[in-house]
């Protein structure tokens, strides 16, 4: 016959046994067991911890708050967080902080309750993700200048186009304050036209700054209308010179979304040129895009660049948005995979199906501020 202390040493065994820290606490929030995953994990041994608050494992911001936790569920019985896993801060014995994620259940039939914590440490994770997005932030860089320098030709002349216009008006005041009688009604409209191209020519420097800066990710509330005709007017040279006329077919707006402006008009940057592509070849009457924006119900909202080109085979449609694969002569194939990583930063997701009567529909499904998504 097994007596307590065999199923004792028998449940200490199989805590042991666990690769996450599992502690044991009564209802005034005393630890009775910890195995030694929580050892390693804390830096404290099993006989220093027992006996002992479990809020000695907390940051002192939230220790307070823990005592009142317990006496809560006891008065209501009322399961906040056990049975749900949470994101906390914990400390360690050298009073070091590290993420981990916790899960609290109650043990069944003891009375009064006792409760089974289970602490895993994210801190590797973490750092993990943090490499990860510093990798997604260079590749997007590297993308973002990529874009830049195919769109260069059609930046140099609009930024053409202020400056030109700013050395005309110059000349014409220079002619009118030259002569026996200046007139000086004419020179102020000059000289306002020239304040007005030098206005024009710096938000064209701005944008393209922002465009290809080395910045970190800040997502902020946004109009996404706003943005898509932002990103038009970017591409509104290379589209005239691909003889395309783009179509802006805008839902009702605002449409509020907390996004990354700049990495949302790459997305879209980089849609627009493989749509112009795509129409490369094919009659006039099938130059046309249409970017636009529509709410598609459940909190969320697409933009979508649609073409009028060939489309897209089935054998190669399984492919699109894997990294390295292309079908250009001279692509990268990171495009679209740098694309769709975006769209997934945003809790969103990049896709693409056939339009119809003919070509290719890109679409970026993001929600919206409000959503609960």
């Amino acid at each position: 016959m097994t007596d307590a202390r065999d199923i004792s040493e028998d449940m200490q065994a199989l805590l042991d046994a666990a690769v996450d820290a599992v502690i044991l606490i009564d209802h005034q929030g005393r630890m009775l067991v910890a195995n030694r995953s929580a050892e390693r994990l804390f830096g404290y041994t099993a006989q220093q911890l027992v006996g002992r608050n479990v809020s000695l494992l907390m940051p002192e911001t939230h220790r307070s708050e823990h005592d009142s936790y317990i006496a809560r569920y006891i008065a209501t019985r009322e399961e906040r967080v056990i049975g749900r896993g949470r994101e906390v801060l914990a400390v360690r014995r050298d009073g070091t902080l590290f993420p981990a994620q916790l899960s609290v259940g109650v043990v069944r039939g003891a009375d009064p309750p006792r409760f089974a914590g289970f602490v895993r440490d994210l801190t590797e994770e973490r750092a993990r993700d943090a490499e990860m997005r510093l990798t997604q932030e260079r590749l997007a860089q590297v993308a973002r200048f990529a874009s830049m320098g195919e769109l260069a030709g059609g930046i140099a002349h609009e930024l053409n186009q202020p400056l030109a216009a700013i050395a005309t008006y110059a000349q014409a005041c220079d002619r009118l304050l030259a002569g026996p009688a200046p007139q000086l009604p004419p020179v102020q409209d000059a000289l306002k036209q020239i304040a007005d191209q030098a206005l024009r020519a710096g938000e064209i420097i701005r944008r393209l700054r922002h465009l290809v800066s080395d910045r970190t990710t800040e997502q902020r509330r946004e109009d996404l209308n706003a943005v898509v005709r932002e990103a038009a007017e970017l591409a509104s040279r290379d589209v005239r010179q691909h003889g395309v006329q783009l179509l802006l077919e805008l839902a009702p707006g605002p449409l509020h979304a907390v996004v990354d402006r700049v990495q949302i008009q790459q997305v879209l940057l980089n849609l627009l040129r493989n749509a112009m592509e795509a129409l490369g070849g094919l009659s006039a009457e099938r130059h046309t895009i249409v970017l636009g924006t529509m709410s598609t119900g459940g909190g969320l909202v697409e933009v979508i660049v649609r073409d009028q080109g060939p489309g897209v085979r089935d054998e190669v449609a399984v492919h699109l948005f894997e990294p390295f694969f292309t079908t250009k002569a001279e692509g990268t194939g990171l495009g679209l995979a740098i694309s769709r990583t975006i769209a997934r930063a945003h809790r969103g997701a990049l896709g693409f199906r056939p339009a119809v009567p003919h070509g290719a529909e890109f679409y970026l499904r993001l929600p919206l501020e409000d959503s609960p998504t």
